[in-house]
């Protein structure tokens, strides 16, 4: 027997939550960028060791919702708390406790789960302002509060070992060489999204959401042909895009198929198109279509 279990991992949009599975795993299955609400989807990232298989159910970044595709999201941070054994939050380096952060404790608070308060971003802080961020806190249910650095990698050992203590004994849920329950599909669609996150400037990102259309290997050599398509919201961002003579596009897939191809450990023969959907985040059949379901 192995110490098993489901840990949801919450938090306002870009308090590090992705960067942390990266760093448990040592692998990119979230992506990772400094615009908000990168995360789109509950993506279950599975870390196996001798002792344990802990599936870590990386969510959404929670906010208010302010259209259907938000709503959606709310939905999958929601949901992945049923699922779990554990809970846990992850703050940053604020000093006060702000208005979304107030909505998540109000959330946990009906959840009666072992739960533990991650804070992140420690690199960035005095030690004495730590103490302040646990003063905080120590009003709420906790079980542990303990203070990471997610980029460093600082103490993700011992929230580890800390989980594994909190977690039972139980049955392996996935085979133990898997490390998510994504398909490779959805991971290349994200690494395209992150590129476009990353190079497109303010206005655009939000609203973008990427298709794969095709996704074939070729039986006589090792390569895979790949065709995406980058959706985005308005006709007026198709030209920042593609860029001027292509430029955009030519960078964004560039940046992709380096990425994609060290992931699939395949050559790749990438094709990406721009298509418009109007205001595609306020209506629930393109949210669905996209994925978001």
């Amino acid at each position: 027997m192995i110490k098993s279990g489901f840990v949801s991992v919450v938090g306002r949009a870009n308090v590090g939550k992705s960067t942390l599975m990266e760093k448990i795993l040592g692998e990119k299955i979230s992506i990772i960028s400094n615009k908000a609400q990168t995360t789109r989807d509950k993506i279950q990232i599975i870390y196996n060791d001798e002792e344990s298989q802990i599936i870590f159910l990386d969510t959404p970044g929670i906010q208010t919702p302010r259209n259907k595709l938000q709503e959606k999201l709310l939905t999958f941070s929601e949901e992945s708390l049923k699922e779990s054994d554990i809970v846990t939050m992850i703050v940053d380096d604020s000093l006060e406790i702000g208005r979304i952060d107030t909505e998540i404790l109000a959330m946990l608070d009906k959840i009666k789960l072992p739960k533990i308060l991650l804070i992140n971003k420690t690199d960035l802080i005095a030690k004495d302002k730590i103490e302040e961020i646990r003063a905080n806190f120590r009003a709420y249910d906790f079980d542990r509060i303990l203070e990471i650095s997610a980029l460093e990698g600082k103490n993700v050992d011992i929230y580890i070992k800390t989980v594994k203590d909190m977690l039972d004994f139980g049955p392996a849920y996935y085979d133990r060489d898997m490390i998510t329950d994504r398909s490779e599909r959805f991971i290349v669609s994200e690494i395209i999204r992150e590129k476009a996150l990353r190079n497109l400037s303010e206005e655009v990102p939000h609203g973008v959401a990427v298709r794969i259309d095709d996704f074939k290997e070729r039986p006589d050599k090792n390569l895979i042909d790949i065709r995406a398509t980058i959706v985005i919201e308005k006709v007026s961002h198709k030209e920042i895009v593609i860029g001027k003579k292509g430029s955009m596009i030519k960078k964004i897939g560039m940046d992709a198929r380096s990425e994609i191809e060290k992931f699939l450990d395949s050559k790749v023969n990438l094709q990406l198109w721009v298509k418009v959907e109007k205001d595609w985040r306020k209506k629930e059949k393109l949210v669905d279509r996209f994925g978001y379901k």
